[in-house]
C-alpha cells in the first residue's frame, strides 16, 4: 500500500505546476487551498454516504477519491505522506482514548 500511495504522492507533486488545462491536479492547485480542502470534505461526505448506504463499491471509489484529494491537500501544505505515516506508526499500540487525552487542551 505504501508504494501505491507514495507513487500517487509523487505524481501529484509533479503535476502541481503543470498546465491547468491539461492536469486536474494543477487546476485544483491553482484554485487554492480552500478549494482543495473543500474537495476533501466533499469526498469524505460521499464516502460516509456510501458507507451508510452499504454501497461497498461506492465506498471503495469514494475512499480512493478521498485519499487522492487528501494527498493533493498534503502536497499543498508541503506535508509528506511519510510524515502522516510516521504519526500513525507513533500511535500504533496506543489507546485512542489515551492518545486523545494526551493532546494539549485548547
Amino acid at each position: 500500500m505504501r508504494a501505491t500511495l507514495h507513487q500517487l504522492e509523487q505524481t501529484i507533486r509533479q503535476r502541481r505546476d503543470a498546465d491547468p488545462a491539461a492536469s486536474y491536479v494543477a487546476r485544483l492547485t491553482a484554485k487554492g487551498r480552500a478549494k482543495i480542502a473543500q474537495k476533501v470534505g466533499e469526498e469524505a461526505v460521499e464516502t460516509v454516504i456510501a458507507a451508510m448506504s452499504d454501497d461497498r463499491p461506492g465506498a471503495v471509489g469514494e475512499s480512493a477519491d478521498l485519499l487522492f484529494h487528501l494527498l493533493v491537500l498534503l502536497a499543498d501544505l508541503d506535508i509528506s505522506l511519510d510524515a502522516v505515516l510516521d504519526e500513525l506508526d507513533r500511535r500504533e499500540g496506543v489507546s485512542g482514548i489515551a492518545e486523545k487525552a494526551a493532546r494539549p487542551q485548547d
